[in-house]
């Protein structure tokens, strides 16, 4: 089962990025090509019909298997940066997370008014970074097809900050 073959992989970082923070490593799993194919496979078959136009990934780990699925599935895929790392003219979002507050962006021409856009990043936890990515693609126009997510943290509750956006909410391990 994908789900325990997750578990099996991922480690806990104590104290990292900072004292009191438990992170969910999820790099490990890059060391099996098998797993990393799996985990794309699930994902196409939880997908498989949803509607959607393109799927953007969150930086830096939403970048792994977002492109992977992308690719998979033949879909355009929307890099979300950290504010100052993409070169062309962009549209930005704050937002606050459970250690911090930051700025992301999108180019400006990432897509088209109306587009559908599924949005994946490796881990769920409070959702504020996946909240304001949805902002960020409401603000161009954009509709919020659904989320997918390798891993969640279901006592965060961060669906609860996404529910609002689409009732599509994927995540093959749950803690």
């Amino acid at each position: 089962m994908i789900e325990e073959s997750i578990k099996k992989s991922i480690r806990d970082i104590v104290d990292f990025p900072k004292p009191g923070i438990v992170f969910i490593d999820i790099t490990p799993i890059l060391k099996d090509q098998n797993l990393c194919s799996n985990i794309v496979d699930a994902f196409v078959e939880e997908l498989k019909d949803l509607d959607f136009d393109a799927i953007a990934g969150i930086e830096s780990r939403g970048f792994l298997f977002g492109l992977m699925l992308a690719n998979k599935l033949n879909k355009p895929f929307i890099p979300i940066r950290k504010a100052g790392k993409l070169p062309y003219t962009t549209i930005q979002q704050s937002y606050d997370l459970e250690y911090g507050s930051a700025v992301i962006e999108v180019h400006a021409d990432a897509f088209k008014p109306g587009a559908k856009i599924l949005i994946h990043d490796d881990l769920l936890a409070t959702g504020g970074t996946v909240e304001a990515t949805s902002l960020l693609i409401q603000k161009m126009e954009g509709i919020v097809a659904g989320f997918t997510f390798i891993v969640g943290l279901e006592f965060l509750n961060g669906k609860n900050k996404l529910a609002h956006f689409s009732k599509n909410i994927y995540t093959l391990a749950k803690y």
